[in-house]
């Protein structure tokens, strides 16, 4: 028979397992929403960049310092990139795997691009700053739970539907975190299963093809990649210069009215270079055509997602789908204030979890200083990305510990609610502050305004949250 100290010890463990799950799945939801203005963000980051309009963008000079780049060893990297401006980014990039540089509109090599902050949120998305395999397939694997949240809660629910407009703000906590959880469950549930699903697919996907190769290939994972995403192309063996004014000067007649957004010169290193051309296509969800080409600009073939089966569409779809990635900003919009509503049903589901024990402790504390400490911890470390280039995931998990570490030592809720409100809205005033302080007129301008709009948004919102409780408290006292 089980005695009771190992249940009592079994309990407290589900409690801790529940909890960090809870707080992961907060984390990656908190994230990916901001990472849906992925773009607008990198160039809130350095927005006094040299800014090109595409119509503007000096080909045949860009090729002459592309081709300079890629004459440079030490710069080579076995993939090299040269950016176009578009119309969602009007800036040219010249680029390795390791680092980026701005282009003039006169062609010349400007500054290194900075998007440090950036590329920290995004693998704090993708990889919870573990190493990528296993950080994507945890990720991945809490995005498989949370479809199953979805649709075990719908079942579990009858009458969820009937109260989809029941809020019972001014009643006990259970109940007003009840009615929050689960009503915007229901008006966001297509939109939440759609990111649980396309999320899950992206770490899922290397397990699974693991198992068709083992089931169909005899194990050869490259053979089952060939016949999902084609082979290289066979080429001469050159070390000639990339012809990018020609091989871009015939993408209107291939692509129609596709725009191009990247140019990727395949095995940079090697004589087997080719070059492959991305664009996209408005009127479809897959993420880009790759049209191929010999560095001497003669075509060669499509990859053929465009023109692919059903299956293959869907396949390269997955990333717009996920990130919200077409129709411009209103989508954008739109994706952003619908995860930030998952974010809030990640939280509120453990708010409810918490309430239903009927007792304040550690749990309650730390759990507080989660919620509260994650948007703290992105503001700061987006602050501290505009002077330093390394070190911004330590930043981040230093003051999410912090604030754990100082809800745990108050050991008041209400309180440290307050406190760590008006830290969020002191770190985002700080922020704005720093953005026009360095940056002056380049702030108000293009996606850094756009971002920055965002960010006071934010800050109403907290202000807001904050003053009702205030004028709760007032009346409760």
């Amino acid at each position: 028979m089980i005695s009771t100290d190992t249940v009592k010890r079994a309990i407290a463990g589900h409690s801790w397992l529940g909890l960090v799950s809870g707080g992961l799945m907060y984390l990656i939801c908190l994230s990916g929403s901001l990472l849906v203005f992925s773009s607008e963000i990198e160039q809130w980051e350095q927005p006094d960049a040299p800014m090109i309009n595409p119509i503007d963008f000096n080909v045949a000079a860009a090729e002459t310092t592309f081709n300079s780049v890629l004459g440079r060893g030490s710069n080579l990297t076995p993939h090299m990139y040269l950016v176009p401006p578009t119309s969602d980014s009007p800036r040219a990039r010249i680029a390795s795997e390791k680092e980026s540089w701005f282009l003039y509109p006169n062609g010349e090599l400007g500054q290194k691009e900075r998007v440090f902050w950036s590329s920290m949120l995004r693998e704090l998305h993708y990889f919870l700053h573990l190493p990528e395999s296993w950080g994507m397939l945890l990720v991945s694997s809490l995005g498989a739970i949370l479809v199953g949240l979805i649709i075990t809660g719908l079942f579990a629910h009858p009458g969820i539907l009937r109260d989809a407009f029941a809020l019972r703000l001014n009643k006990s906590l259970q109940l007003k975190e009840t009615d929050i959880h689960n009503r915007l469950s229901v008006w966001a549930a297509p939109f939440h299963l759609t990111i649980a699903v396309t999320g899950a697919f992206f770490g899922l996907a290397l397990p699974t093809l693991a198992i068709i190769a083992e089931a169909e290939f005899a194990g050869d994972q490259q053979a089952v990649i060939e016949t999902v995403y084609g082979v290289d192309p066979q080429v001469e063996l050159n070390q000639g210069a990339i012809a990018v004014n020609a091989i871009l000067q015939q993408m209107p007649v291939l692509a129609g009215d596709g725009e191009t957004f990247l140019l990727t010169v395949h095995e940079a290193e090697s004589e087997k270079r080719f070059v492959g051309v991305s664009v996209q296509h408005k009127d479809s969800m897959i993420y880009a055509e790759n049209y191929l080409f010999t560095t001497a600009g003669s075509f060669i073939r499509t990859d053929g997602w465009i023109d692919g089966g059903i299956g293959k569409k869907v396949l390269y779809s997955v990333y717009r789908l996920h990130f919200g990635n077409f129709s411009g900003y209103w989508v954008k919009l739109a994706y952003l204030v619908l995860g930030l509503s998952l974010t809030v049903v990640a939280a509120s589901g453990v708010n409810v979890w918490l309430a239903k024990r009927r007792v304040e402790d550690g749990l309650s504390d730390l759990w507080a200083g989660v919620v509260w400490g994650s948007p703290l911890a992105l503001t700061i470390s987006a602050g501290m990305g505009f002077w330093v280039d390394f070190g911004l995931a330590a930043v981040f998990w230093l003051v999410l510990c912090s604030s754990c570490f100082l809800a745990l030592y108050l050991c008041d809720l209400v309180r440290f609610k307050s406190l760590a409100r008006r830290l969020n809205v002191l770190g985002l005033v700080g922020l704005l502050a720093i953005q026009v302080v360095l940056f002056q007129e380049d702030a108000f301008r293009s996606a850094a305004l756009v971002m920055n709009q965002i960010i006071f948004c934010l800050l109403v919102g907290i202000v807001l949250v904050e003053a009702s409780h205030v004028r709760l408290f007032k009346r409760m006292a």
